[in-house]
């Protein structure tokens, strides 16, 4: 099987699975990063399969739609890729991406796995997470979980454990802050890095018009 093959199919694959997702975990989010990790690899020196399946397969089964089991995503990858008859060594290599990709897992102090291929997809992926569609995913996703748009009296934790953060219920307005907003700084790549910039200033223009809105001066 050839490696444009293997994208195919994966692709089928993901696209499949995740048939009826919610809006910012779906096939349009995959293919978003996948296309963002094209982009940011053609700068760096990276097995191209091995990020492009990574980039692919990173939220065939994001834990926090499957009851915070962080193990689930990882098996189904590493599963569909044994049945294609990838190489052993890339099939761990993308298990490792997707097991260490999340930003809840940088909440966490201790980094157990690092390779070039995950900072160039983690890239891709928080870069979707910025800007004007991380600003519609950050409030589809607290829509899907009834949640508060704004609550001035619940202040953004900044200081949130891996745990806390898996199970915070804060309004939408506290993840720009308790997320979006550090990613920028946590871009590990220098395409990555500049994209986000742009993004980021996004987020800080809509925030100031979305306070300036909710008390009544604009």
């Amino acid at each position: 099987m050839t490696n444009t093959q293997i994208i195919e199919e994966t692709i089928a694959f993901v696209k499949e699975t995740l048939k009826g997702a919610e809006g910012g975990h779906d096939w349009f989010h995959i293919q978003r990063v996948f296309k963002n990790t094209l982009l940011i690899a053609k700068d760096e020196k990276v097995d191209v399969l091995v990020v492009s399946l990574g980039a692919l397969l990173h939220d065939i089964a994001d834990a926090k739609f499957n009851g915070g089991d962080e193990t689930v995503g990882p098996r189904m990858a590493k599963d569909f890729l044994i049945s294609l008859g990838i190489d052993k060594k890339a099939i761990e290599h993308v298990v490792k991406i997707i097991e260490n990709i999340s930003f809840k897992s940088s909440l966490d102090s201790k980094k157990s796995f690092e390779s070039k291929e995950l900072q160039v997809v983690q890239d891709a992926d928080r870069l979707d997470a910025i800007g004007a569609i991380g600003i519609a995913r950050a409030f589809n996703y607290g829509g899907y979980k009834n949640r508060e748009i704004y609550n001035p009296e619940i202040a953004p934790n900044l200081q949130m454990t891996k745990e806390e953060y898996k199970k915070s219920q804060a309004p939408s307005i506290n993840h720009f802050y308790e997320k979006l907003l550090l990613l920028k700084d946590k871009m590990n790549t220098e395409s990555g890095k500049k994209l986000a910039e742009k993004r980021h200033q996004f987020m800080m223009d809509y925030l100031e018009q979305f306070y300036k809105e909710w008390n009544g001066n604009a």
